[in-house]
C-alpha cells in the first residue's frame, strides 16, 4: 500500500506541475514590448485552464485551449519602464521591470553577432558609460530545427545596458539602440538573432519561398529523417581531421628545457605562405626569446598577438597562458604575475591550419604591455613544421550536411519563436556567406524582407539593410567582383517601400571580415531609422546615389540624389574608384570632376565615346572619397547591367528581340560575334555539324558560348524539302521529305551530343532547317519536346507572348535588307508589344541570304540604344521567359 501511496501522489504532484503556466523565453523581467500597439501576451498551461495577466492594475484573461496554448491581448500602452506583470493560474509569476518602448529585431551572421567584449579596446569610454537601464538585450542562442517552425526557445533573457552585460550586447545593435534612446528617450529592446558564417538562405521562412521551386525540393528532402541522418553532421569550427602526430607536442617544444634544433627564420606579422612553406596544412610552432624589464616583474601583463589563421596555442616560459580555436578573434591573454623573469623569457605559439594560408595577419596589432609600457612582438621569430596534414582523398566520405546552412533551418528556430512579438522594424547584417555565389542573392534579398513583413502582418515595417564594407585586397586596377555584386543586390532592395541601405564602404578592413568599427554602424542605422521609422523627414540618413547619367560626346555627367548641402571630396583628392567604357565594357579608370552641387564629370582619353560607368566597383576600394555634406559616403554602382523584372511580360520592356543565325558560317564568328561583343548583345547561332564552320572552329564556337551566346541545333546535315518550288539545290541524300523518322530523330540527337561536347549544356533549341517541319511519316519535332525548350520556324509574322507556340516560334529571315528595313520591324515590334525574331545566314558574305555588315551594324546599335525598351536575349533565354510567364 505505502508503494501505491507514492505513485498516486507522484501522480498528482507531476499533474499539478504539467498545469503550471509556463512562458516563453522573451516574456520575463527586463523584456521590452511594443508602444503604441496591442500587444500578445502568450504561453501554455493546462487545457482548458483559466488564465490572468494583471497590469497596472487592470486584468485580462484567457482560456487555455486543448493543446494546451494560451494568448492575450494587451491594449496600446504608451512608451515607459518599470511596470509589473502579473501572470495566474494554478500558479502565479510575477515578471519585474517590463518596459513599453520600440523592439527591433536584428539578424544576420558574424558582424551582427560581434560584441561589445570584442571590440572593447577601441570603445572602452562607450563600455564604461553603458549605464542604460531602458536599452535592453535579448541575445538568441544558436539553434537550427529542418522539420518546421518552432514556437520556443529553449534558454534566453533580456539584459539591460550596463558596463557589466553590455559587454555581451551585439557592438552594431548597442551603437543603434544608445543613438536612438539618446534621440527619443524611448526604451529600446534588441533581439539579436544571428549566427556567424551563415547564408540568407537559413533565415528565410518556407513559405517566403513559394516561387523558388529549387528551394522547396531541398526543404522537403530535409524533412526526411532517414535522409538527413544519412549524413555525418558537422558543426562549423568543429571539423573533424586526419589523425594527426604532432613533434613539437611529443618533445615539448614549448618547455624552457627544450634545446631548439633545426629551427629557420620567420617574419611577424605575415603568412607561411608568402615565406617559402608552400601548402602547408598542420602544425607549425614558432618561439622567440625577449628580454623583460626589471619592473615588469610580478604584474600582470596584456599580450596582443593580432590575429592568426586559423587556431594557436600561446606558451611563456612554457606555461600555457590561452589559446583561441578558429581564425577570426583577435589574440588577447594576460600572462599572469609572476610568469615573467626578469631578463630573457621563452614566447612559443603553436599555430594549427586547415585550409589556405596560414600564419599571421598582418596590419594587426602585436604587442604586449603593462603600465603605459609596450614591448614589440613583431620581427624575426623561428620557426619549425611539427605535424603536415596528408591530403584527404576526395570521395572518401560523404559531404556534411550542415543544418545552420540549410534553407529554413535558421527561421524555423531562431526567428519563428518571435513571431507574437510586435516589432518596430528589422535590422539585416549579411551576406559574405553568399559571395562565392551572389547571384541569387538578387532574389533572396526581397524575398526575405517581403516574407518577415507577411509574417508579421506588416507590409510597412521599415527594414534596415548594412551593405558590406570593403574588404580584402585593393585591386588597382578595374576588376569584377563578387561582393561588389552582393552589394549591388542589397541596394536593390530599395525598390521596395519603406526600406534603407546603410553604406560602409569606408568601415572596413582590408584584413579582417569583421571590421572593428561598429559604431559608426550603428550610427548609421540610427539616422536610417530616424528617417523611416520615426518619421523625421528631414535626417539625411543616405550618402550620394545616382540619380541619371547623360553621355555628352566624350564625357558622362552622372547627377545624384541624396545630396544635402551637396557632394564632395571627403579628403579633398581627385574623386577616385570611377571607371567607364564603351559598349565592349573594357573599363578604364576616368577623372571624376565635381560640376555642381549634384553632379560629377567623367572623362578619359582612352574611351572616346564612353557608355557605362562604375563607382567602387571593387571587393576593396579603399579610401573612397565620394560623400555628401553630410558626412556620409555614396554607394558604389554601376551603369552597365540592365534590371530586368523576371514577373513582367518581356521582363518589364516593350517588346523582345532574338538575333539568330543559321547554318554555321564563318563569317558568325569573324563578323557577328565580334560585333555582338562590342554591345554586349547575345545571340543565337544554329549550327548543322557538318558544315566547315562548325567542324573546324570548335574552339571558337567554344569561346562564343562561354560568353553566352546560344549555340543551337540545327542537325547534322541540314536536310530540307527537295520538293517544294526552288529547292533543286538539295541534294538527295538530305531530301527531308524522304527522310525516316527515326533517322531525322537519331541525326537531331547526335546533333546535340556534338553541341554538348562544346559547351557542356543540355538545354537546347531548334531551328527548322529552311522551316520544314515533315518527314515521310509526318511531323517530326513534337516527338522531340523532351529535347528542345522551343523550336523556331521560318514565317514572317509577330506574336505577342499569350500567342507563342514555342514549338513554332516565327521568325523574319533576311536577305539584303538595310538596315533602316530592319530597324522598322523593331519598331513595329515596340509598337505592338510582340515578340520579332530575326534570322541571318551571310553577313558580308559567305552565304546566298546575305545582309551588309554595315546594316547588320545599324540594328544592332538600334538595339542598344534603346535597350530600355528592348529585351535582347538567346533564344534559349526568351523562350525560358515565356514558358514561366504562362505558367
Amino acid at each position: 500500500m505505502r508503494f501505491f501511496t507514492c505513485v498516486i501522489f507522484l501522480f498528482l504532484i507531476s499533474c499539478d506541475l504539467s498545469a503550471q503556466i509556463r512562458l516563453p523565453k522573451l516574456i520575463g523581467d527586463n523584456m521590452v514590448l511594443q508602444r503604441d500597439q496591442p500587444v500578445t501576451i502568450w504561453g501554455w498551461a493546462a487545457p482548458k485552464e483559466k488564465v490572468t495577466v494583471t497590469l497596472k492594475n487592470k486584468s485580462y484573461n484567457a482560456v487555455t485551449s486543448a493543446d494546451g496554448e494560451w494568448k492575450i491581448q494587451l491594449p496600446a500602452q504608451p512608451a515607459g519602464s518599470g511596470f509589473e506583470m502579473v501572470l495566474k493560474g494554478k500558479n502565479q509569476i510575477l515578471i519585474k521591470n517590463i518596459a513599453f518602448g520600440d523592439v527591433w529585431l536584428c539578424s544576420g551572421q558574424s558582424n551582427m553577432v560581434i560584441n561589445m567584449e570584442r571590440v572593447k579596446e577601441r570603445f572602452a569610454d562607450d563600455i564604461a558609460s553603458a549605464n542604460y537601464p531602458d536599452i535592453r538585450n535579448f541575445f538568441v542562442q544558436t539553434l537550427t530545427s529542418l522539420n518546421g517552425p518552432e514556437k520556443e526557445f529553449p534558454v534566453g533573457e533580456w539584459k539591460t545596458a550596463n558596463p557589466k552585460d553590455v559587454l555581451t550586447m551585439g557592438a552594431v545593435t548597442y551603437f543603434f539602440a544608445k543613438d536612438l534612446y539618446d534621440q527619443y528617450k524611448v526604451p529600446i529592446g534588441i533581439i539579436n538573432s544571428s549566427v556567424g558564417g551563415t547564408p540568407i538562405q537559413a533565415w528565410i521562412s518556407e513559405g517566403g519561398y513559394k516561387d523558388f521551386a529549387d528551394i522547396q525540393k531541398i526543404i522537403a528532402k530535409n524533412k526526411d529523417t532517414a535522409y538527413v541522418s544519412s549524413f555525418k553532421r558537422i558543426f562549423p569550427n568543429n571539423r573533424s581531421q586526419p589523425q594527426v602526430t604532432d613533434l613539437g607536442q611529443i618533445e615539448h617544444w614549448e618547455n624552457t628545457s627544450y634545446q631548439p634544433q633545426g629551427w629557420r627564420n620567420f617574419n611577424i606579422p605575415g603568412y607561411w605562405e608568402d615565406q617559402g612553406v608552400k601548402d602547408l596544412n598542420g602544425f607549425v610552432w614558432f618561439r622567440r626569446e625577449f628580454e623583460i624589464p626589471e619592473n615588469w616583474i610580478g604584474k600582470p601583463v596584456k599580450l596582443y598577438m593580432g590575429r592568426i589563421v586559423d587556431a594557436d596555442e600561446m606558451y611563456v616560459n612554457g606555461k600555457k597562458i590561452g589559446n583561441t580555436t578558429y581564425q577570426y578573434p583577435p589574440r588577447r591573454y594576460e600572462i599572469p604575475a609572476g610568469l615573467l623573469k626578469a631578463g630573457k623569457n621563452t614566447f612559443v605559439i603553436k599555430v594549427t591550419n586547415q585550409t589556405g594560408k596560414g600564419g599571421f595577419v598582418p596590419d594587426k596589432p602585436y604587442f604586449m604591455t603593462v603600465d603605459d609600457q609596450q614591448i614589440d612582438l613583431k620581427g624575426t621569430w623561428q620557426y619549425k613544421v611539427g605535424e603536415v596534414y596528408q591530403p584527404q582523398k576526395k570521395g572518401n566520405s560523404s559531404s556534411p550536411l550542415v543544418h545552420q546552412n540549410q534553407p529554413t533551418a535558421l527561421y524555423n528556430a531562431m526567428v519563428a519563436p518571435v513571431l507574437p512579438m510586435k516589432l518596430k522594424g528589422f535590422i539585416w547584417y549579411q551576406g559574405e556567406s553568399n559571395v562565392d555565389n551572389p547571384e541569387p542573392y538578387k532574389k533572396l534579398m526581397p524575398a526575405l524582407i517581403n516574407d518577415w513583413r507577411g509574417l508579421w502582418k506588416n507590409p510597412d515595417a521599415p527594414f534596415l539593410v548594412v551593405q558590406l564594407p570593403n574588404f580584402q585586397d585593393v585591386n588597382y586596377t578595374p576588376a569584377e567582383s563578387n561582393m561588389a555584386l552582393i552589394r549591388e543586390a542589397q541596394n536593390q532592395a530599395l525598390a521596395l517601400k519603406n526600406t534603407a541601405v546603410t553604406v560602409t564602404l569606408d568601415l572596413g578592413e582590408w584584413n579582417d571580415i569583421h571590421p572593428l568599427n561598429k559604431k559608426d554602424i550603428g550610427k548609421r542605422l540610427a539616422l536610417s531609422a530616424r528617417n523611416l521609422a520615426y518619421n523625421e523627414r528631414d535626417v539625411v540618413y543616405s550618402g550620394p546615389t545616382l540619380k541619371s547619367q547623360t553621355i555628352e560626346q566624350d564625357k558622362i555627367i552622372l547627377t545624384f540624389d541624396h545630396i544635402a548641402k551637396g557632394i564632395t571630396s571627403k579628403d579633398s583628392e581627385s574623386l577616385r574608384w570611377f571607371s567607364i567604357a564603351d559598349y565592349d565594357k573594357k573599363f578604364v579608370w576616368a577623372a571624376a570632376r565635381i560640376i555642381g552641387k549634384d553632379q560629377i564629370e567623367l572623362s578619359s582619353e582612352l574611351v572616346k565615346t564612353p557608355k557605362y560607368v562604375r563607382y567602387g566597383w571593387q571587393d576593396n576600394p579603399e579610401g573612397i572619397n565620394l560623400y555628401n555634406s553630410e558626412g556620409l559616403p555614396a554607394s558604389p554602382f554601376r551603369t552597365d547591367v540592365e534590371m530586368l523584372d523576371d514577373s513582367k511580360p518581356w521582363k518589364g520592356k516593350k517588346c523582345a528581340v532574338v538575333l539568330t543565325y543559321d547554318d554555321a558560317l564563318n563569317v558568325h564568328l569573324d563578323n557577328v560575334i565580334p560585333a555582338l561583343d562590342s554591345l554586349s548583345l547575345k545571340g543565337s547561332f544554329y549550327l548543322t555539324a557538318s558544315s566547315d564552320a562548325a567542324r573546324n572552329r570548335i574552339k571558337d564556337w567554344r569561346a562564343a558560348a562561354t560568353n553566352g551566346h546560344e549555340l543551337g541545333n540545327h542537325t547534322l546535315y541540314h536536310p530540307c524539302d527537295a520538293t517544294g518550288p526552288g529547292m533543286s539545290w538539295v541534294k538527295p541524300e538530305y531530301d527531308l521529305s524522304k527522310y525516316s523518322l527515326a533517322r531525322i530523330q537519331d541525326e537531331i540527337k547526335m546533333c546535340n551530343a556534338y553541341l554538348k561536347s562544346i559547351d557542356g549544356k543540355t538545354k537546347r533549341t531548334f531551328a527548322f532547317t529552311c522551316g520544314h517541319k515533315k518527314v515521310a511519316e509526318g511531323e517530326f519535332i513534337q516527338t522531340l519536346s523532351d529535347e528542345f525548350i522551343a523550336a523556331r520556324a521560318v514565317r514572317h509574322e509577330m506574336h505577342s507572348l499569350d500567342e507563342q507556340n514555342l514549338m513554332d516560334i516565327d521568325c523574319y529571315g533576311m536577305s539584303g535588307e538595310s538596315g533602316e528595313k530592319m530597324i522598322e520591324l523593331v519598331k513595329q515590334a515596340q509598337q505592338s508589344g510582340k515578340l520579332l525574331v530575326f534570322l541571318f545566314h551571310g553577313v558580308g558574305g559567305e552565304h546566298a541570304l546575305n545582309v551588309s555588315n554595315q546594316a547588320h551594324s545599324q540594328l544592332l546599335h538600334y538595339l542598344k540604344e534603346n535597350e530600355k525598351d528592348i529585351y535582347v536575349d538567346t533564344m534559349l533565354n526568351v523562350a525560358e521567359h515565356i514558358d514561366k510567364m504562362k505558367k
